[in-house]
């Protein structure tokens, strides 16, 4: 073939060469723009999907938290709004596995019970395990006694998962205000139980910072910081064995919120928000 007759062969064969590859073969920069908007579009999704759920999450906890603060909640009520909240947060992977997150530590504030702020004490639990027959005789006869006679609140736990302690303080006041103390029971976190419970060995209980015995100046402070505490949790040993160790379930927890039940009384849960983490750090 003639150079004449090759030049117009080899611009056609050029051509359809470029024709070819701009229709069927995407340039380098129109590959990535697809792979990002695909990358972005799937982002997106799942962003608005997590936002979603971690909305109802937000929503069903200060639902029950503002359910627990009302001035007669109801149990049925409060307990509904807690298995809603924990389905929800184990949907987004929020406040399960508590005995093993380190959330636990810390020092709590009980804003429901389904009882008497003092049932929030391990005292008590462990005190049903020794008297099943007749606690709940003795307890009405207690929560009878009408305010301002008898005032309870609040109740506070302080848990360190570090030294194994749990520390139940419940204020207790009487004759309008005149007398009051801290009713401390200490307890010893003997060992977990599966993914959210804690077993609890009752060791003391003593009345602390008596107002009756401050009013009686350095003697009151001397007395008030040197008497021993009750041994209750030996004391409930001699009346049924084993009956000092409790297991405290809790079934939820995260930064702010506990939910947390007596293993011996299921469906009663008690409700608990941080005053601070276990190094001390108030929110």
């Amino acid at each position: 073939m003639s150079n004449l007759y090759r030049i117009p062969f080899l611009l056609a064969l050029l051509a359809l060469k470029s024709t070819h590859t701009n229709a069927f073969t995407p340039s380098v920069p129109i590959r990535a723009r697809c792979s990002n908007i695909l990358k972005s579009s799937e982002s997106d999704t799942q962003n608005e999907g997590t936002l979603s759920a971690m909305e109802q999450f937000q929503e069903a906890k200060q639902s029950l938290i503002q359910s627990a603060k009302e001035t007669d909640p109801s149990p049925d009520i409060i307990l509904a709004k807690s298995q809603s909240l924990e389905e929800i947060a184990e949907q987004v992977g929020i406040g399960q596995a508590s005995s093993s997150s380190g959330l636990l530590s810390g020092e709590w504030e009980c804003i429901y019970a389904p009882e008497d702020l003092t049932r929030s004490s391990p005292f008590f639990w462990a005190f049903r395990r020794a008297f099943p027959g007749n606690s709940d005789q003795i307890f009405e006869i207690t929560d009878a006694i009408p305010a301002p006679i008898k005032e309870v609140g609040p109740a506070v736990q302080t848990i360190d998962m570090d030294a194994k302690t749990l520390v139940s303080q419940v204020k207790v006041a009487t004759l309008g205000g005149l007398a009051t103390s801290m009713m401390t029971t200490r307890c010893t976190i003997e060992r977990t139980e599966g993914l959210d419970g804690l077993v609890l060995k009752v060791e003391t209980t003593k009345p602390e910072e008596s107002t009756v015995l401050q009013k009686l100046g350095p003697l009151g402070d001397f007395l008030n910081q040197n008497s021993k505490p009750f041994p209750s949790g030996e004391a409930l040993e001699r009346v049924v064995e084993g009956s000092s160790k409790v297991c405290m379930v809790t079934t939820f927890c995260d930064e702010g919120l506990r939910i947390s039940m007596n293993m011996d009384r299921p469906g009663e849960v008690f409700v608990w928000t941080r005053k601070s983490f276990g190094d001390g750090m108030a929110l």
